[in-house]
C-alpha cells in the first residue's frame, strides 16, 4: 500500500538551479523523490507508488493518470495547467493545485526593464560601445540612437488583474498615464476601451492576460497598424498573443518604435521563429524569464508546501478543475 505522503517531483531543475530551499516542501512528504527532468517516456515508471506528483511543465495526459490509480494529489509548480487533463483528473478523483500570484513583483519588474530599455535605446548603445563606435565619437558622448522618456506618455493595458495592476503601479511612478484595454472574450466594462479605441492613444503597450481561443492573435497585423508609429509594445504575458510574424513585418517596415517580449508561441523555439530572424530591428526578446527571480521561485516551493499541507488537512487549497 503506498504512502499518501510519497511525492515525486519530475521536474524540479526547472524551478530549482541548487539556489532554493526545498526544506518546506520535503517536510510535507514521508518521501520526496526529486528528478531533474523526465521524458515522456520516463513518466510511467516514476510515478509508480507515488500518491502525490509535482510538475511544472511534465505532461500528466489521461493515460498516465489512469495507469496511476494510486494518484490523489497533483502539485502544479506554476499557475497554467496545460500540462494536466483536469477532466481526466476530476474523474478519477485526483485533486489538482497550482501556485497563483508569486511571480508578480519579478514580472512586472522586467516589464519595466523591457520598457525602459526600449525608451532608452540600452541594448543599441550597448552594442555600439561594444563596436567601439563611442571611442571613434567626435564629442563626449554618442546620442545616435533617439531616447524617449516615459514621464508623460500613455501606457495601454491589456489586462489589469494582479500582474497587470503592478505593473500600473510602476509605470505611474514613471510618470504615465494608463489606460486599460478590453479583452476579446470578456463582457464589456465602462472602464476598459475596445482596441479599435486603445491602440491609437497609446505611446505603450504592455501585455498581462491568458492566451485562449479568444486572445490567440489578439494583435495582428491590423492591430499593430493602428498603434502610433513610434509605440513601444512589450508582452511578458504569451507568446500566441501577437501574431509573430505581422510583428515582425511591422519592426521591418519601422512601424513601431520597438517591441520586447519574453514569450514566444513555442517555446523553447526549436523549430525557429519569425522572431528570431536577424534583420528585425528594435526588438529585444528575452529567454521566458520575467518570472525567474529566486525570491518568485522560492514562493512557489512555499506554495507547493503550503498546498500538500492543506490537501493532507482535508481543506485543499488552490484547486484547479
Amino acid at each position: 500500500m503506498p504512502s499518501l505522503r510519497r511525492a515525486v517531483f519530475l521536474d524540479h531543475h526547472s524551478l530549482d538551479l541548487g539556489d532554493l530551499d526545498l526544506s518546506p516542501l520535503k517536510q510535507q512528504f514521508d518521501a520526496l523523490e526529486l528528478f531533474a527532468a523526465t521524458a515522456p517516456e520516463q513518466v510511467a515508471e516514476r510515478l509508480q507508488g507515488a500518491s502525490v506528483v509535482i510538475s511544472n511543465k511534465v505532461m500528466l495526459d489521461q493515460p498516465t493518470l489512469a495507469a496511476n490509480p494510486q494518484l490523489k494529489l497533483i502539485l502544479v509548480a506554476a499557475t497554467g495547467t496545460n500540462n494536466v487533463d483536469l477532466a481526466a483528473a476530476r474523474a478519477q478523483g485526483i485533486t489538482v493545485c497550482n501556485c497563483q500570484g508569486y511571480g508578480t513583483p519579478s514580472v512586472a519588474q522586467h516589464t519595466i526593464a523591457l520598457l525602459l530599455a526600449l525608451a532608452t535605446r540600452l541594448c543599441d548603445y550597448n552594442q555600439a560601445v561594444a563596436a567601439g563606435q563611442w571611442a571613434k565619437a567626435s564629442q563626449f558622448c554618442l546620442l545616435d540612437f533617439p531616447i524617449v522618456e516615459l514621464q508623460g506618455k500613455t501606457l495601454g493595458l491589456l489586462g489589469h488583474g494582479e500582474l497587470g495592476g503592478a505593473v500600473a503601479r510602476l509605470a505611474e511612478a514613471f510618470g504615465m498615464r494608463v489606460l486599460s484595454g478590453q479583452i476579446p472574450g470578456r463582457p464589456p466594462r465602462a472602464d476598459r476601451l475596445p482596441l479599435e479605441e486603445l491602440l491609437p492613444q497609446v505611446d505603450a503597450l504592455t501585455l498581462h492576460c491568458p492566451l485562449n481561443a479568444q486572445t490567440r492573435h489578439m494583435l495582428g497585423a491590423r492591430e499593430l497598424a493602428l498603434l502610433k508609429p513610434n509605440a513601444l509594445v512589450v508582452n511578458t504575458a504569451r507568446g500566441g498573443l501577437i501574431d509573430e510574424q505581422a510583428l515582425a513585418d511591422a519592426l521591418r517596415r519601422g512601424h513601431l518604435g520597438g517591441a520586447a517580449t519574453d514569450v514566444l508561441s513555442v517555446e523553447p523555439p526549436v523549430n525557429g521563429n519569425p522572431l528570431l530572424a536577424a534583420d528585425i530591428p528594435r526588438l529585444i526578446i528575452t529567454p521566458h524569464s520575467a518570472w525567474g527571480a529566486v525570491e518568485a521561485r522560492q514562493r512557489i516551493v512555499g506554495q507547493l508546501a503550503e498546498n500538500a499541507q492543506a490537501f493532507f488537512c482535508g481543506d485543499a487549497r488552490r484547486v484547479v478543475g
